[in-house]
């Protein structure tokens, strides 16, 4: 997501300011000020205190018609504004009238086992392992980033889903095949962090509401992410020198060239793998709501869309033909 060459202003200074002390991430705080710039400069950087409906309005039908982004990246948009005239301006945004982003519904790209056996096998290491996570696993791609070591229970074979998305908590599957090469992982993350105490570190960063809470735990191995970054950085918010998580961008770019390399000509992002483990547990006969549970769905439709994907209408089902022929081919 690009950033305005608009200055600092005290204006957004203070926008930022007031998602900071309710606690908002900071990936929503950057989300909702890329928003809020935008709004500005499309309205030739007048003051949202002389802009309403109308204004709002024609910048989200802009951006459905000219930007053709889609529903949710405009409800985003939406999201921000609302937070804008209602915390900092002082007035509720109702009875909006604009047009909506609608795009044709598209099936997810998944990958058959054997594609994603030819990406694996051109990783390496920690790349290795968090592709392997994405498709064994089921996760986005931001919520096997944060992992955390106390998330793992390698003995019951399950890992906890701290706030996945819309904050909700879940417990996935841990598969049998990469309790090795995970307790390897924190191996080596253990190795890391031991380094940065020795060096008068050790902090894992942590969003600024949880800070508070769990400010003495900060330095304990068992906070530490799964996927570290290779090196320190100072807290965004709370400026303390800390040891973040893998940044999205450098797992991407060794995705990119992976499937380069595999000669798979599918468009693949880190967010296929959770399209082609929903994709497996349902041609594998897995219950829908068992899906619906493991990747953290709210509404069973969400999940039904991978019904489709492997053309049936209900996980698991066989087709009747299947049933006559399988008895008498077993008999050849």
């Amino acid at each position: 997501m690009g950033s305005s060459n608009m200055p600092r202003s005290p204006f957004l200074e203070k926008v930022r300011s007031e998602m900071r002390t309710r606690h908002y991430s900071l990936r929503t705080e950057k989300t909702y000020l890329y928003w809020i710039r935008q709004f500005i400069c499309f309205h030739d950087k007048r003051h949202p205190e002389q802009l309403g409906n109308h204004e709002i309005e024609r910048f989200l039908s802009h951006l459905a018609v000219n930007r053709q982004v889609s529903a949710a990246t405009q409800n985003q948009a939406l999201c921000a504004l609302v937070f804008m005239y209602r915390h900092i301006i002082g007035s509720n945004i109702e009875g909006l009238k604009y047009g909506f982003s609608r795009r044709q519904r598209r099936l997810p790209t998944v990958l058959s086992p054997d594609e994603v056996q030819l990406i694996l096998a051109e990783l390496t290491g920690k790349y290795w392992l968090l592709t392997a996570m994405l498709y064994g696993c089921g996760f986005r791609i931001q919520e096997a980033l944060t992992l955390r070591v106390k998330d793992i229970d390698l003995g019951n074979k399950s890992i906890f889903v701290f706030r996945g998305k819309g904050g909700k908590d879940r417990y996935t599957l841990l598969p049998a095949t990469l309790v090795k090469p995970i307790q390897h992982q924190i191996n080596a993350v253990r190795d890391s962090h031991e380094k940065d105490l020795d060096d008068g570190y050790g902090y894992s960063s942590i969003d600024s509401a949880l800070k508070r809470k769990y400010s003495h735990a900060l330095k304990d191995f068992a906070w530490q992410y799964l996927f570290p970054s290779s090196t320190r950085c100072r807290h965004p918010v709370d400026g303390y020198i800390c040891r973040h998580h893998l940044h999205g961008t450098a797992y991407a770019k060794q995705l990119r060239r992976a499937v380069r390399t595999s000669g798979i000509t599918k468009r693949v992002t880190a967010h296929t793998f959770r399209h082609s483990f929903a994709t497996s547990l349902l041609q594998e006969g897995s219950d829908i709501r068992t899906v619906q549970e493991l990747l953290g769905h709210s509404d069973l439709r969400t999940t039904e869309i991978y019904t489709h994907v492997v053309g049936q209408h209900c996980a698991g089902t066989r087709s009747p033909v299947d049933s006559i022929f399988q008895d008498s081919l077993a008999h050849h």
